[in-house]
């Protein structure tokens, strides 16, 4: 464990980018990493070896007021078509995963208040070792505290004989873990944009399709920009960190319009570009003209 203050922790976690976060309530397995909890933060949020990369370090700081124990260990998800990851167990016939290729310690963390722990993942290729993208998840797990479960009288029991019994669940995140070996390549596209109409749980936005073809997995941001008939473009929609991975072919997204209130959008276009997460290399973009 390292001994640093939490405050300098989190201002190197959060200049480095968002990190995830395990959540006290539990939440399913695979959803967003940038907003999950309050007790455990962990960073980064992918794990990707690749090249001449064979090893990486994750950091997990325990921002509760008290101690934490965390189980470490493997898991397999299948991302759906709309982008919600589920378990996937055993993993589909064909699925390229990673297990056999990393090692990483330790396997269980007890973290006190406010201090972080290191865990180190290295990757072990072996020389006949066919190209492609290896993917597993890293599962995250909370640890109940060792103490027996006691049964109480429920409240309002007729008799003494009658009682309950609180169970605590697990909780737990995912972060995907990704082996890339030999020359992999994706070619992405944008299509089908169109608007959508506004429904009782989100605003008026535009749906379409990220299209994936080759080996490799894409991860990326996407930002909607309007481009009236007249007056400056305006960013109305960003949607940060999102991922394709194989072997899904394409993946439907719908991004909420969220114009300034100054701005109101009528004719014109809206544009989307997608990019590649961290250096901004442009994967895909597409216009949709507003009648």
């Amino acid at each position: 464990m390292k001994p640093l203050s939490l405050g300098s922790l989190l201002a190197s976690f959060f200049a480095a980018g968002a990190p995830a976060l395990l959540m006290a309530q539990p939440a399913p397995f695979g959803a967003p990493a940038t907003v999950i909890s309050s007790h455990l933060l962990v960073a980064p949020t992918r794990v990707v070896l690749e090249g001449r990369v064979r090893s990486m370090e994750l950091t997990l700081i325990n921002t509760g007021d008290d101690p934490g124990t965390y189980r470490i260990s493997l898991a397999h998800m299948k991302m759906a078509e709309t982008g919600e990851v589920t378990p996937a167990e055993p993993p589909a016939p064909g699925d390229l995963v990673a297990d056999a290729l990393v090692r990483f310690s330790p396997r269980q963390v007890t973290i006190a208040p406010h201090e972080s722990q290191t865990v180190r993942i290295q990757v072990r290729k072996p020389a006949d070792l066919a190209p492609g993208e290896y993917r597993s998840h890293l599962l995250f797990r909370v640890v109940p505290p060792s103490t027996p479960a006691v049964a109480s009288p429920a409240p309002g029991a007729a008799s003494a004989s009658e009682f309950s019994i609180q169970l605590k669940p697990l909780v737990g995140v995912s972060l995907p873990l990704i082996v890339r070996h030999g020359d992999l390549a994706a070619i992405v596209t944008l299509t089908g944009a169109k608007l959508a109409p506004p429904t009782a749980a989100e605003p008026a936005g535009v749906e379409f399709r990220i299209e994936r073809r080759g080996n490799r997995s894409v991860y990326g941001d996407l930002r909607m920009t309007y481009l009236p008939v007249s007056g400056r473009a305006v960013v109305v929609g960003v949607v940060n960190g999102l991922a394709v991975y194989t072997p899904n072919p394409d993946r439907l997204v719908r991004m909420a319009l969220r114009a300034p209130p100054e701005v109101v959008i009528g004719h014109g276009r809206i544009a989307i570009a997608y990019a590649e997460a961290g250096d901004g290399k442009p994967l895909a973009s597409a216009t949709l003209d507003l009648p």
